[in-house]
Order: structure tokens, then sequence, then C-alpha cells
């Protein structure tokens, strides 16, 4: 059957963003989660191996997780764009597939997520809106450079061309999934120092026990493997829609789809 791609409203870019993330749940969660477990590893290392070295290894380390965060949500990130595309293109994919399809790009991909950082950042650090006029103007980039295999200036050139005259659409999709996903991100913490607070005898001020930090370390890690796909399966919609609508790329689609048909080979009795 010829799945027909069309633009959406954003009502039904969100719907099916969720229609998506429920129905490949287990495919999706696991795809977060692959990477998220090895940055777990780091932080519950960080907790029970107390470093030496005076103020200079604080930073560092602070430096080096930062790192270790970037690599694993753009993995994350890169794998579900294809398994959002394979989905839409009705073909069977997994989470070992996924990450294969990204595994010869890799560098690249990080290097454009490291570009978008500090040019966010920076424009952030200038009154925020050109932090936040920066983030729409690139959100595409990983998708670009996933399903197009661009090289790292044509991805953001792409994603710039891409979100341009749409990006007020972009920032609702932001806003809205934005706050849920902060909502479900915060409800752990507060509920553990809800625990805390119990037993607030046993907490130093502005120092939290062992246990706690290893509480909310996993805690985390359950929020980024549950509710981190829900925001690039949406990207990946929002490509797919920006393509429909600035390059009829449902007719390309469509196209393709009975091309491939036509030159099947006839079914015998």
């Amino acid at each position: 059957m010829v799945q027909t791609l069309r633009p959406l409203t954003i009502g039904e870019l969100l719907d099916r963003t969720f229609f998506y993330y429920r129905r490949h749940f287990v495919l999706f969660v696991g795809i977060a989660a692959l990477p998220s477990a090895f940055l777990l590893a780091v932080q519950l290392a960080m907790v029970f191996v107390k470093p030496t070295g005076g103020s200079f290894v604080t930073p560092v380390l602070s430096l080096l997780m930062a790192f270790v965060y970037l690599v694993t949500t753009t993995l994350a990130h890169g794998a579900t764009v294809v398994a959002v595309s394979q989905i839409l293109l009705e073909r069977e994919t997994n989470v070992a597939e996924a990450f294969n399809s990204i595994r010869p790009r890799i560098g690249e991909l990080i290097i454009i997520s490291i570009n978008v950082g500090v040019r966010v950042l920076l424009g952030t650090m200038l009154l925020i809106v050109p932090g936040i006029l920066l983030a729409l103007r690139y959100s595409l980039a990983i998708p670009v450079a996933v399903l197009e295999e661009a090289g790292i200036s044509e991805s953001l050139s792409r994603s710039t061309a891409l979100t341009k005259g749409h990006r007020g659409r972009i920032l609702l999709v932001y806003f809205l999934l934005f706050v849920l996903i902060i909502i479900g991100t915060m409800l752990w913490p507060f509920l553990t120092m809800l625990v805390a607070g119990l037993f607030s005898s046993a907490v130093r001020v502005g120092q939290s026990p062992v246990w706690m930090q290893v509480v909310l370390q996993f805690g985390s890690f359950v929020s980024e493997s549950l509710l981190s796909p829900i925001m690039t399966i949406a990207l990946t919609l929002v490509y797919y829609d920006e393509r429909v609508r600035k390059e009829a790329f449902d007719l390309e689609h469509m196209m393709r789809q009975l091309d491939a048909a036509v030159l099947q080979p006839p079914h015998t009795a």
C-alpha cells in the first residue's frame, strides 16, 4: 500500500509523532537507551570514584561529561532519524540496523552537533533570542545529514533553506514538546528530593548522599530513554513535511514506489 506524504498541520504532526512513538515504543526507547546506558556508566563511575587533583580536575571532568553527553545524544538522534524514515517508507528496521546506518558518518554528525551547539550557545549569550532563532534555523541539520548524506556545511545550509518561512511552526512544536519533556524529566528528581526530605537529618546542606546521587542518575537514564525520542521523531516528520511543502516530495516518493512495483517480477501461479 502506498503511503501518501502530504503537508501536515501542527495538530496532525504532533498526533503522528505520538502515534509512531506508541506503535514502535520498544524500537525508539531501545535506540535511546543504548547510548544513555554508556552515559549512565560514566556518571555512576564519577559518583563512586572521587577524583583528586584540586580545582583543575573539576572543569576538565565537566567538559568530559559534556562531550560524552553530546556524543550519546547525537548517536541516539541520528539512529532515531533513520528509524522514523524507515517507518515512513514502510520498511522493516530494528535498533541494530538504525545504528549501523549512521556508523560511517558518526564523526560528521558529532561535528554538526558541536557546530550547532556552539552557535546556539553564543546566540543565547546575546540576549537569548538569537540563540532561539539559530536553534530553529539548524533544527533539521541532523535529519538532512543522515537522510541526504550531506556534508557538514551543506547540512547547515540545507536546514536553513528547509526551515525558512516556517520557523514559527517549528518553534510551536519545540515549545509544546519541550514543556512535556521538561515536566516528565523533572518528575523523578522531585520525587527523589521529596523522599530525601523525609531523611533530612542524613543530608548535609549542599551535599547529597551517595544513594540519592545514584537514584537521580538512574532516574535521568530512564527519563532520557523514554522522552528524548519524542522530539527527534517530531523533527524528522518536520523534515519530511518541509520537503513535501517545498519540493513536492510526496509525488517523488510515490513515483519511486510505483517504479519499484513495476520492476518487481510478476508472481507465477
